[in-house]
C-alpha cells in the first residue's frame, strides 16, 4: 500500500513540473530535462526559436507575471516618465538618455535593439533567454494559428503551430503609474525600438478582436515573454 502512494505522489508531482514554469528570478541550465521541457516549447519556426511557456514571473501559463519598463530588469511599484531609468527630467521635460535615434529627443546613441544588461529575460533567467524582436513577434503570428480563448479563467490567445505544440498568452493588461489598466488586452514587449518615435518601444498588441505588432510609451510596465534559441 505504501509503494502504490510513493509512485501515486511521484507521478503527481511529475505532472505537475510539467504543467508549471519556472521563469522565476533564477538561471535555468538544460541538466534538468523536466524543467526545460516545462519552460520551452518548440513550435517550429523557421528560425528555430524557442518560446517560454510562461510570462516573466508567472509560474503558470495563465498567470500575469512580473511588469517591466522597457529597458529595466527589475519591476516595482511606479511605472511613470519621472521613474523611467532612461528618461532625464529637466523642468517639465523629459529627455532620453539611451536608445535613442533622434536628437531632438535627447542623446542620440542610434542603439535600436535592447543590449544584453538592459533585457530582463537575459538578466534573471540566462542560459541564452532574452525578449524577441519585433521581427520574432512576427514570425510567431506569421507561423502560428491565433484564437482567443480563456485557460484556467484567463483570458487570452492560444497560438497553435502547424506541429501541434501551443502557447497561451494572458490578456495581461499594462500598468500606467500605480495602476493595473486594460487587463483584456496583451502589450508583451519587443526589444526593438520604434526608431521614428524613439519615446516608443514595438509591442505585441491584442485584444479580443484581433492581435498585432504594434509599438507603446517605453516608460509603461508591461509583461515579457522571453524566447531563446535551441
Amino acid at each position: 500500500m505504501k509503494k502504490i502512494l510513493i509512485i501515486v505522489c511521484l507521478a503527481a508531482l511529475t505532472i505537475g513540473m510539467l504543467s508549471s514554469c519556472n521563469n522565476t528570478n533564477t538561471k535555468t541550465t538544460d541538466a534538468d530535462n523536466n524543467t526545460a521541457e516545462a519552460e520551452w516549447v518548440d513550435l517550429g519556426l523557421p528560425s528555430g526559436l524557442l518560446w517560454a511557456k510562461c510570462n516573466l514571473g508567472a509560474t503558470t501559463p495563465e498567470k500575469f507575471g512580473d511588469y517591466y519598463a522597457w529597458g529595466e530588469t527589475l519591476p516595482k511599484n511606479e511605472y511613470s516618465m519621472a521613474t523611467y531609468s532612461y528618461y532625464n527630467q529637466e523642468g517639465e521635460n523629459y529627455t532620453l538618455n539611451k536608445y535613442n535615434t533622434q536628437e531632438s529627443e535627447g542623446l542620440a546613441d542610434s542603439l535600436t535593439v535592447l543590449e544584453a544588461a538592459d533585457d530582463a529575460a537575459t538578466s534573471l533567467l540566462g542560459d541564452g533567454a532574452r525578449i524577441p524582436t519585433v521581427a520574432e513577434w512576427q514570425e510567431l503570428l506569421d507561423n502560428t494559428t491565433a484564437e482567443w480563448t480563456q485557460q484556467n479563467g484567463a483570458q487570452g490567445y492560444l497560438l497553435t503551430a502547424t506541429n501541434g505544440n501551443s502557447i497561451f498568452l494572458p490578456a495581461a493588461g499594462f500598468q500606467n503609474g500605480d495602476s493595473h489598466l486594460s487587463k483584456n488586452t496583451g502589450n508583451y514587449w519587443s526589444s526593438s525600438l520604434e526608431t521614428l518615435l524613439p519615446n516608443n518601444a514595438h509591442i505585441l498588441n491584442f485584444g479580443s478582436t484581433g492581435i498585432r505588432v504594434s509599438h507603446y510609451e517605453r516608460f509603461h510596465g508591461s509583461p515579457i515573454r522571453p524566447v531563446r534559441q535551441k
